[in-house]
């Protein structure tokens, strides 16, 4: 049996573009939290980051792999579900604890039945971060919090700390199926609820963070993407490089690059902006000046909503400049 993580009944992000759509009206029936979440935003608070790590969670060798890694190989102390310390290299033990051999026969004979269904996962595997200077064990603190709120008594889970990276970050693997047999289906909306939890864990132990959606943010920069470009100026990324390359061609023919889904992402952006202006129209009228001017502030301060070949020009603009040479077609400066 599979069923969907519940949530709550109220959306834990702010649907800033609703507020457009119902004009002041909408947005003076704020809640407190949504208040907060506003404030939060505005002052740019650091953004809580909860990902799913979707490669080799389907058997029980890739388990292990993914436990010994996170561990690093024993070198690391996983903490359990009921707050016990797992020391070395506790993979196979944890496995058996979990019972994942069982779930690995089920999983095979699922598959004799229908070759073609997609391998069902034993484990979900999890990692939470903040940005650089945010206290680890806060991290881990808010992490064990959440986990025992939304899994504890269900989903077998174990975590572990690591800051070996300037971003302190927590993964946390849990078993896919619950102890009532339940399997567990992660959405895009469990994600959503997720994160505002972290984040809210967070706020509990004194650390500012929030959870928006980019585009109430009136941030157009993919993350991913970011990371792709980086890797295909070390050469690592083919597809990347082939488009690097398109783009600075373009750019020194004096070209200039666009996209088909760039009049989506403009009309996506002007929702945006007047739902913040129909929030900070109703904050005036409420009387919070100061939190309305922020919001007004906030707007104004939006860069150009740019697609991803629009960055990747804009990156490739960047690395040519300090040398004050032209762009080859090859994406280096000549």
């Amino acid at each position: 049996m599979a069923k969907t993580f519940r949530l709550p009944k109220e959306e834990p992000l702010l649907n800033i573009a609703s507020y457009a759509r119902g004009g002041p009206q909408a947005a003076d029936r704020l809640t407190p939290s949504q208040i907060e979440q506003i404030r939060l935003t505005v002052n740019r608070a650091p953004e809580a980051v909860v990902k799913v790590l979707s490669r080799s969670s389907n058997d029980l060798k890739a388990v292990g792999k993914h436990i010994d890694y996170i561990g690093r190989r024993g070198n690391l102390e996983l903490e359990g579900d009921e707050g016990e310390r797992l020391q070395g290299r506790v993979a196979d033990a944890l496995m058996e604890d979990w019972d994942l051999d069982v779930d690995d026969l089920r999983r095979q004979g699922s598959l004799a039945a229908a070759s073609k269904r997609i391998p069902l996962k034993l484990v979900h595997k999890l990692m939470f971060s903040m940005p650089p200077g945010t206290p680890p064990q806060k991290v881990l603190s808010a992490v064990r919090n959440f986990a025992r709120e939304e899994f504890y008594g269900q989903h077998r889970y174990a975590m572990v700390l690591h800051t070996d990276e300037p971003h302190p970050h927590v993964h946390l693997v849990v078993k896919a199926v619950s102890e009532q047999g339940v399997r567990l289906n992660i959405k895009k909306a469990t994600l959503r609820h997720w994160r505002s939890q972290f984040a809210s864990h967070l706020r509990g132990l004194g650390v500012a963070a929030n959870a928006t959606e980019r585009a109430v943010r009136g941030d157009s920069r993919s993350a991913r993407k970011d990371g792709i470009f980086r890797a295909s100026l070390r050469g690592e990324s083919k597809f990347m490089r082939a488009q690097a390359e398109a783009v600075a061609l373009k750019l020194s023919n004096g070209g200039t690059v666009a996209e088909p889904g760039k009049r989506t992402q403009l009309q996506t952006r002007a929702a945006v902006q007047n739902g913040w202006q129909a929030v900070a129209q109703a904050l005036s009228t409420r009387g919070d000046h100061r939190l309305a001017a922020d919001v007004a502030n906030f707007v104004s301060a939006m860069d150009r909503p740019h697609t991803d070949k629009e960055w990747l020009a804009r990156s490739l603009v960047a690395v040519a400049r300090p040398s004050s040479r032209q762009i080859s077609p090859v994406g280096r400066s000549a």
